[in-house]
């Protein structure tokens, strides 16, 4: 079993930044593949980024150039840096640990935390 918990989520005006961090703790081994997801009400939940342990990361278009997403293994930390933040970056945002690499699902989830965006 894989523990995640995320934080530091909370409410920002457009155009600032936030860095959010995923405490990981158990039986990783299994794992290869750190990704950082999103939902917004009334929406399905979306991939934002991805890193595999060859150092591969993926981006959705909606967040390339914006949002970085790191793996620390001495800390056990997975880290998503975002800059210059829109209303549209609004929502939970959860991190999840698989294997498979990029094209690969399911794995742990986190409980999520919330990003505002304000105008």
């Amino acid at each position: 079993q894989v523990q995640l918990v995320e934080s530091g989520g909370g409410a920002v005006q457009a155009g600032g930044s936030l860095t959010l961090s995923c405490a990981v703790s158990g039986a990783r081994f299994s794992v290869d593949t750190w990704a950082w997801y999103r939902q917004a009400p009334g929406t399905q939940r979306e991939q934002v980024a991805i890193m595999i342990n060859t150092g591969i990361t993926d981006y959705a278009d909606s967040v390339t150039g914006r949002f970085t997403i790191a793996v620390n293994n001495a800390k056990d930390l997975v880290t998503l840096q975002m800059y210059n933040l829109q209303p549209g970056d609004t929502a939970v945002y959860y991190c999840n640990a698989r294997s498979g690499g990029l094209y690969s699902s399911g794995g742990y989830w986190g409980q999520g935390t919330q990003v505002t965006i304000s105008s």
